[in-house]
């Protein structure tokens, strides 16, 4: 049961009737013949207003012109409504009854409000003598022999233990945390070797379940978990390709205490809201540190003259220290994610979400807590390509028939938006994971439905395997390469990679290596690190999605090479002495040079101001 986001309009997040009396209805025609079981029923909503329907009766018709109501024994059923507006509350048919049409009546709503309903009918089609070609279609099933189920935590547990014993060789499970029950938060890595990164092999992830309710995302994770594992032990060349050159980590979970009570609840009364928020009662998508702004008041800073450009940095901003603090409300699923994030140097990421069919890139939040604002980062190009790679390759998505979840009709936008055009999202996980770290991430919306029946999980799998599949080749996309010192060879970490043209600069990992996601085109790529020289290079980046190799070896500086030695107690060697002694004379003639242009300039104002012409005004 789903509503939209308009509270203005009288026909938003709910139907409304017109007359506050037991004469209206609300009807629905199946088209075919069906057997109606039941009813689930909410109210409105909305922010501004409570309505809801109390009691109501049922009544069934062929042609919609002679009713028949719903008896219990002798007398008319009465079902029992809403008590409030969101919790879902189901009423089930004394007899599953045949019929074209049904409505619902209201017979008493909440006493301050009006006459509001959010419906799902329950039935199934009857098959009908004149209606043989529809029975005799084949259902919509997946090729693959994958667990089509709705997995709890138990569950989930299982399978992730025995994919494992599958494929021992290509699989590791480990934990980021717990939630705030307690629930481990386990992840999947699949890689040729797990539990290790490897020298420039690029680190992917996918996260589900950020919002309880929104299953759809935590079943593919597990499906792909059995998927890529069969795949790879049946020499399929592509999963091959991925697994060997790509460390894959999976988290299904993000937040389990929410998802185990929408499961309780199962997909038809779990409700819009139901298990979203964690047991405290927090947004997950909402609780990560909000970076965008501090960004912003810095370069609005610059702008004013208040701070030189130097000393604001476009990435890996830090984490505000109030965030960090025991009391701050910041949930445990939060902060086990964040922690995950600073430990793995991921590249590209997508955070799987349901409730809607768009692929959602950052910023997700706007400057000046705009409502809704076109708000793109320094890598909008590229951004906009990962965006259109899954929404292109999805097969609900792609679909030109396909009808609108709520409002917005994407399609008019080829599925994509950007997260600041569509609602501003201040303190998301996306925008978190582009400012803090190096790494890349979208927000995919799977479906229309939150909570998708079980029988539709094979159509939503083949729905969105190729998506899986050829999101997570985009991380071999752009530039990789070694940082390295010139003289020892070995890695530099933290080394800073800035590509001219784009304001968005990232760091090598702690052996060196880095990836940065780039389109075609030749760009001028500059590295440095603390206590060497500059070193730039030109890369140019191919149609083909494997990524350019652009290794760097930067030369210490001699001050660095000096204070090295000294720190050891060492001496000084005389080519050093020799290349110090030479950098303090080109000092010493730069700033002399400064200070004879300064002079000569000061002189110059004084001779213009003795000039007879300056004296006679």
């Amino acid at each position: 049961m789903q509503s939209g986001i308009e509270d203005g309009d009288l026909y938003d997040g709910a139907w409304c009737a017109e007359y506050k009396d037991q004469n209206q209805w609300f009807e629905v025609d199946a088209i075919h013949l069906t057997l109606f079981s039941g009813v689930i029923l909410q109210g409105r909503s909305s922010i501004w207003s409570w309505d809801w329907v109390q009691t109501y009766k049922v009544q069934l018709s062929n042609d919609s012109v002679s009713w028949v109501t719903c008896m219990n024994g002798s007398q008319e059923a009465v079902f029992e409504g809403n008590q409030d507006t969101d919790t879902p509350v189901l009423g089930l048919l004394p007899v599953p009854t045949v019929a074209r049409f049904i409505r619902i009546n209201p017979q008493t709503w909440y006493i301050n409000g009006s006459i509001c309903l959010r419906t799902e009918i329950l039935g199934c089609r009857v098959r009908g003598p004149r209606d043989p070609v529809y029975f005799s279609e084949p259902e919509s099933r997946s090729k693959e022999a994958l667990d089509f189920k709705h997995h709890n935590y138990k569950e989930m547990r299982k399978l992730m233990k025995s994919v494992t014993e599958e494929c021992p060789d290509i699989t590791r499970i480990y934990t980021i945390g717990k939630s705030y029950n307690g629930l481990k938060m386990y992840v999947m890595e699949i890689s040729d070797n797990p539990g290790k990164h490897e020298l420039g092999e690029p680190e992917f992830r996918y996260v589900a379940g950020m919002h309880g309710n929104e299953v759809l995302g935590r079943e593919l994770v597990l499906n792909l978990m059995q998927y890529m594992c069969r795949e790879y032990k049946r020499g399929n060349q592509r999963i091959v390709r991925l697994i060997t050159e790509t460390r894959i980590h999976l988290l299904p979970s993000m937040n389990p205490d929410g998802y185990e009570g929408a499961h309780e609840k199962g997909s038809e009364l779990a409700g819009w809201g139901y298990g979203r928020y964690t047991v405290e009662g927090i947004d997950l998508n909402h609780n990560f540190p909000d970076l965008n702004n501090i960004l912003w008041d810095s370069q609005e800073w610059v702008t004013a003259g208040y701070m030189d450009k130097s000393n604001v940095s476009n990435h890996y901003i830090p984490i505000p220290e109030y965030y960090t603090k025991e009391d701050a409300f910041v949930a445990p699923e939060t902060r086990a994610v964040i922690s995950w994030m600073q430990d793995i140097p991921f590249v590209l990421s997508a955070n799987l979400h349901g409730g809607e069919l768009v692929v959602v890139y950052p910023y997700d939040c706007t400057r000046d807590w705009i409502p809704k604002e076109n708000t793109p980062t320094p890598d909008d190009g590229f951004f906009r390509w990962l965006a259109t790679v899954y929404a292109s390759t999805n097969l609900a998505m792609a679909n030109p028939d396909r009808r609108i979840c709520h409002i917005d009709d994407f399609q008019r936008r080829n599925n994509i938006i950007n997260g600041g055009a569509w609602h501003t999202v201040p303190g998301s996980m996306s925008d978190f994971s582009y400012l803090h770290t190096n790494c890349f991430e979208v927000t995919v919306e799977l479906s229309c439905d939150k909570f998708p029946h079980v029988s539709e999980l094979p159509v939503e799998w083949e729905n969105n395997k190729e998506s899986l599949l050829v999101y997570m080749e985009q991380v071999h996309r752009g530039i990789k390469g070694v940082v390295r010192d010139k003289l020892t060879r070995k890695g530099l970490a933290d080394a800073i990679v800035k590509v001219e043209d784009h304001d968005h600069d990232i760091r090598s990992a702690a052996d060196g290596d880095y990836w940065r996601l780039l389109n075609p085109g030749e760009y001028k790529v500059v590295v440095w690190a603390e206590g060497y020289f500059p070193s730039m290079r030109r890369c140019r980046v191919g149609m083909e999605p494997r990524a350019t190799i652009c290794d760097f070896g930067l030369i210490k500086t001699p001050q660095q090479r000096l204070k090295e030695i000294r720190a050891k107690g060492g001496k000084i060697p005389q080519d050093l002495q020799l290349r110090l002694r030479a950098l303090r004379l080109r000092k010493l003639r730069a700033s002399t040079k400064a200070i004879n242009r300064r002079r000569e300039s000061q002189q110059k104002k004084a001779r213009r101001a003795r000039s007879p012409r300056a004296q006679g005004a």
